[in-house]
């Protein structure tokens, strides 16, 4: 379903793109390129309320299919990198090493008898 929403999404984009590059601007821009001082296609009145009705609706689409990747991609996220990160364990002590046996500390030479 997203790849779907993802192609119909990159379409839209292109599209109102393309829209807005045709319409006519103040100093006549890519609209004129393309055959824009034409008027008998679109009627009397020109392109330019056909083409702000397509923007308009192609604008629509665009925010719609955003708003509809946004959903899904919440959806699809389980969990964040913070749910996921446990506090640290704590580590026991590292256990002493067994004191080595007492053996008696060597006595002072026994003094001469007299």
């Amino acid at each position: 379903m997203s790849t779907v929403l993802t192609i119909l999404h990159i379409l839209v984009c292109l599209a109102l793109i393309s829209i807005v590059l045709l319409q006519h601007g103040k100093g006549a821009g890519i609209g004129a390129a393309f055959g824009g001082s034409s008027q008998t296609v679109f009627g009397s009145t020109g392109a330019a309320p056909f083409l702000a009705k397509l923007t308009a609706v192609a604008a629509i689409l665009f925010m719609c299919t955003s708003l509809a990747l946004t959903m899904l991609g919440r959806q699809q996220v389980k969990s964040t990198i913070m749910q996921e990160t446990r506090p640290p364990v704590s580590q026991p002590a590292p256990a002493k090493p067994a004191a080595p046996a007492e053996t008696p500390a060597p006595s002072a030479p026994a003094a001469p008898a007299r």
